[in-house]
């Protein structure tokens, strides 16, 4: 899931630039950065755990 993956990283990255800002110079909203940080470190794992089971599971 090379699209999750890359979309983890961008809001993973976009949120944390966000915050940084947010820390510097106060700004409306400032807490979607704390919420995009946290769908994008979501969306890294599934996007890391899904390259690894790409072979698929057990078959009964």
């Amino acid at each position: 899931m090379d699209t999750a993956l890359a979309a983890g990283l961008a809001l993973t990255l976009a949120g944390l630039v966000g915050y940084l800002v947010g820390i510097v110079a106060p700004y409306p909203g400032r807490a979607f950065s704390v919420t995009g940080v946290m769908i994008g470190i979501t969306l890294l794992a599934i996007g890391r755990w899904s390259d690894g089971n790409e072979g698929g599971g057990d078959s009964a």
